[in-house]
């Protein structure tokens, strides 16, 4: 009796595992069922978190051809010399009004030229000084009264010469850089070319150096040579009136240059 339900037990399992579509009690490899997977293997949830935390990039649509920004590389354009005038009057006029006359940069007053081409002296400073700016004429102020008192010990008036600065406005702090004086030195050759003055009267350090080539203490109670446009004028140079009035001592030096241009009168 037994062993009729342990058969019928058995039948009964076989017919439940045919429905349950198991077809062999045996397969041809080693299913391995008692291996358990490791505990905690990091790598499958690695990659999960990387796929979630993975940022979303859009493929970037191009832009309208309108709307695209175009940069044009354009090679720096070289600016050449100043073109200088070669009329007397036309000149006078650029130095007036162009925008491009070395020295004229540093302030929007310009401190204009007064006389004629061919007068017997040239009176000729390197810039305005601050009381010329301020009233926008050469030698103005103390130092003014001055220089008219010296051109009187040699029997001459401001009307009787023709008075220039090289630059039409002043620099700051009465200086200017090795660019800005390359600029001026060309100036002042055409400048002197122009004006044809019967002799020159330098006045300042700075323009002695610029014109002569010299500091003021070698230049002083010499009668200079200046080249100009393949000939020669003579010149005398004196300290600025204002450096005179602020140190008196250095009168009579001044008195010693201006003696030189009664010569030969």
């Amino acid at each position: 009796m037994g062993g009729q339900n342990s058969a019928l037990s058995a039948a009964s399992y076989c017919d439940w595992w045919s429905l349950a579509g198991v077809e062999a009690l045996v397969g041809e490899a080693p299913a391995g069922w008692l291996a358990t997977p490791p505990a905690n293997d990091p790598a499958p949830m690695r990659a999960k978190v990387a796929a979630i935390a993975a940022p979303f990039e859009p493929e970037a649509a191009p832009l309208p051809a309108a709307l695209q920004r175009q940069e044009a590389v354009e090679a720096p354009i070289a600016k050449g010399p100043v073109e200088l005038p070669e009329d007397w009057l036309a000149f006078q006029d650029w130095l007036a009004t162009h925008p491009d006359v070395p020295g004229s940069q540093w302030d929007a007053r310009r401190v204009l030229p007064v006389g004629d081409a061919g007068a017997p002296l040239m009176l000729l400073t390197a810039w305005p000084e601050i009381d010329d700016q301020r009233d926008g004429a050469l030698f103005a102020g103390p130092a003014g009264t001055l220089l008219d008192a010296m051109l009187r010990a040699i029997g001459m008036v401001r009307g009787d010469c023709y008075l220039a600065s090289l630059a039409i406005t002043r620099p700051p702090g009465g200086r200017c850089d090795e660019r800005d004086l390359g600029d001026l030195d060309r100036l002042l050759w055409h400048h002197l070319r122009l004006a044809r003055p019967g002799r020159l009267l330098l006045i300042g350090s700075d323009i002695v150096r610029m014109a002569a080539g010299l500091a003021l203490p070698d230049a002083r109670g010499n009668l200079l040579d200046i080249n100009q446009d393949g000939g020669k004028v003579e010149a005398v140079a004196i300290a600025h009136p204002a450096m005179l009035l602020a140190r008196p001592a250095q009168k009579a030096a001044a008195w010693d240059s201006l003696k030189l241009l009664n010569r030969g009168r």
